[in-house]
């Protein structure tokens, strides 16, 4: 029986991290304060702001929530980015993606402050993961799928680390990440021939295709321990992952469940950030937290 590898329990290592910098914050009378910015009205962007909301309601984190129409202007959302740099009061700007078509998003994307982005929006922020300089910070899922990692104490040292999508939010940096961890890691993504043969090498799979049962049976090598970033629907309106649930079960040593997995863990993280974007802006060393 496959084990799961749930993230609610590496939610509470994250938690008590943060709750020993909320304290050393309190005393000094500063609020960390998250920013979320949503234009209009994607489901998985208003469910993922109601989640992050909560949780900084139960940390003790502010948060701002502003909501945009779907026809903002990119003037429009520039101007409040460039006012939210100048905010002190606000130490993590969350900014949904993807941005309507009509807008540049490398140049919306590089107009908050490095100092401030909390999700590896700015190219400062995706710099400081493929260099390891720690500028930023790292996008929260891959982060996310690396506390799970290291939760569960998996040594990714040697091992042969497949990570199955190559975009900037997730699968390039989680490679990066999982190099950083001394494994030895193949990319692949749409144009890979013959997905399943690669996949099956793979002792660590993370998955970030984007479609529910890209991975299936014949993709996983016995034992293998797959990490599922996916978020989807399936035909019965229930979530589900990238990778299939009865496959894990029966072909994994162990696995992250959807739901009940990374996502969790994600939403942990951008607290985390925050706080300690809040840390670097008052000019406060983390490890006094």
């Amino acid at each position: 029986m496959a084990e799961k590898l749930l993230g609610k329990e590496v939610n509470k290592r994250i938690e008590e991290r943060i709750r020993e910098k909320m304290a050393f914050l309190s005393g000094k009378g500063i609020v960390p304060t998250l920013c979320t910015i949503r234009i209009g009205e994607d489901p998985g962007d208003v469910s993922y702001e109601k989640n992050a909301g909560k949780r900084c309601e139960s940390l003790g984190i502010g948060w701002k929530k502003i909501v945009l129409p779907s026809d903002v202007s990119q003037e429009e959302l520039l101007t409040l980015i460039r006012e939210l740099n100048q905010e002190p009061d606000v130490h993590g700007v969350l900014l949904f993606r993807p941005l309507p078509r009509t807008m540049d998003a490398h140049l919306v994307e590089n107009a908050l402050l490095p100092g401030k982005d909390v999700d590896a929006m700015t190219d400062l922020s995706l710099a400081g993961v493929f260099t390891g300089k720690n500028e930023g910070f790292p996008p929260c899922t891959p982060q996310a799928c690396m506390e799970i990692l290291d939760h569960y104490g998996i040594d990714c040292t040697g091992k042969k680390a497949v990570v199955v999508g190559r975009s900037n939010v997730v699968g390039k940096p989680a490679a990066c990440m999982l190099l950083k961890k001394n494994a030895t890691v193949t990319v692949c993504h749409t144009r890979t021939r013959d997905l399943p043969e690669v996949t099956r090498e793979a002792e660590i799979l993370v998955v970030s295709a984007g479609h529910a049962d890209t991975i299936r049976e014949e993709h996983l090598k016995d034992g293998v321990i797959v990490i599922d970033v996916g978020i989807n629907v399936n035909q019965e309106g229930r979530l589900c992952g990238d990778v299939s649930m009865e496959a894990a079960e029966k072909k994994a040593s162990r696995y992250t469940p959807v739901p009940g997995g990374v996502g969790g863990v994600t939403t942990m993280v951008l607290m985390e950030h925050t706080v300690d974007a809040c840390l670097r802006l008052n000019n406060l060393k983390a490890e006094e937290g």
